[in-house]
This record gives structure tokens, C-alpha cells and sequence, in this order.
């Protein structure tokens, strides 16, 4: 079976579980919308005091109520952790972590390649690797993937990689994450 065959497979029973790394203003409402479409979740962070947090059902953010976390936990459909050993459940990895400027203007990715050298000591075959920072092209193939295949497997065989840009507005109302189109966009759109 395919990569492709097996997580629309697991998409279809309702098997699939989406892991989280960072769970910040972009994690947190993923987590959240997959929680809507009835997906199990397990959202990684690095500070064991934050996945406390979320798993006692608080938020720790203005713009996301409480309620709205514990909801997720009364469904048993999302859990928070420090461990990473617990990615191995996940059949995709969304990863939302910082890309601050620097002083260059470049997106900072000291973040992006911690959270690639943890993945890679738990990445096991099948899995979908997806980039949801912000950053510039060619991040997925040039950066991530050596990383991730210091793990002994390979991108495009023994694993999936894919960039999909966050779409945020934090405060904003009128922002909904499941609403927003993650369509492809055109060459001087894409970013990954």
C-alpha cells in the first residue's frame, strides 16, 4: 500500500491522528479544527509546563477561551505533550513552530531544524510531514529533509514532506481556520 493509499484509508475509517509540533496561535486552532472534524490529536510542545496547561484546559491566550480547550479534552480527542516519543501514534505531523525575522529579514529557522532533529529520532515509515511556518522556498527539500533522513528513512519513499502555509489572524473575529483555503496558489504565492 502506498503512502498516499494508506493515510486516505485511515482518513476514511476515522484512524487518522494528526500530531501537532507547537501549539501556539497557529497549533492550537489546528488542533481545533481537526478536534471539529472528529480527529484525534496530539499536540507537542517543548515546555512540559504548556502541555500542563493545555491538558488542565486552559488556553494560556487572550484570543482563544478556555472553554474552547476543555471542549477538546472533554472529547477525548486531544492531548497535550512533552514527550516526543508520543509522535510515533501520529500518521501527520503539522509543524507550527516560530519563524521570527532576523537580522537579515530571513525567517529564523533554529526552530524548525531543532523540531526536524527531534522528529527524525521518532519518525517511522508512513508518516506525512508538513510544514506550516512561514518561511522561504525550497525550506522542505533543502533544510528539512537532510535533517529528517539522518533517521535512516526516506523522503518520498519511507515518509511524505509537504509545506502548507499557516493562515492566522489572531483576535480577529471573523477568522475561522477551517475556513481557510489551502488551495494551491500561484508560483509567486508558493513559499515552501
Amino acid at each position: 500500500m502506498t503512502l498516499s493509499n494508506n493515510f486516505l484509508e485511515k482518513a476514511k475509517s476515522g484512524d487518522l491522528v494528526i500530531g501537532i509540533v507547537g501549539l501556539g496561535y497557529v497549533g492550537l486552532p489546528l488542533a481545533e479544527a481537526y478536534n471539529r472534524q472528529n480527529t484525534k490529536v496530539i499536540g507537542y510542545d517543548i515546555s512540559k509546563a504548556r502541555a500542563d496547561q493545555l491538558n488542565a484546559g486552559q488556553s494560556g491566550m487572550k484570543h482563544i477561551a478556555d472553554a474552547r480547550v476543555q471542549d477538546m479534552i472533554e472529547k477525548k480527542l486531544f492531548r497535550a505533550t512533552h514527550n516526543p516519543e508520543d509522535l510515533k501514534e501520529a500518521d501527520t505531523i503539522l509543524i507550527a513552530v516560530p519563524t521570527p525575522l532576523d537580522v537579515h529579514h530571513q525567517p529564523d529557522l533554529s526552530y524548525v531544524k531543532a523540531t526536524c532533529k527531534t522528529l527524525a529520532t521518532v519518525l517511522r515509515p508512513g508518516q506525512l510531514i508538513v510544514l506550516e511556518s512561514t518561511t522561504y522556498p525550497g525550506t522542505t527539500e533543502e533544510v528539512m529533509k537532510p535533517i529528517l533522513e539522518t533517521s535512516g528513512l526516506k523522503a518520498g519513499v519511507d515518509f511524505a514532506l509537504a509545506y502548507s502555509p499557516e493562515r492566522e489572524d489572531p483576535g480577529n473575529p471573523d477568522f475561522e481556520t477551517s475556513t481557510i483555503c489551502r488551495c494551491r496558489r500561484s508560483p509567486r504565492e508558493h513559499h515552501g
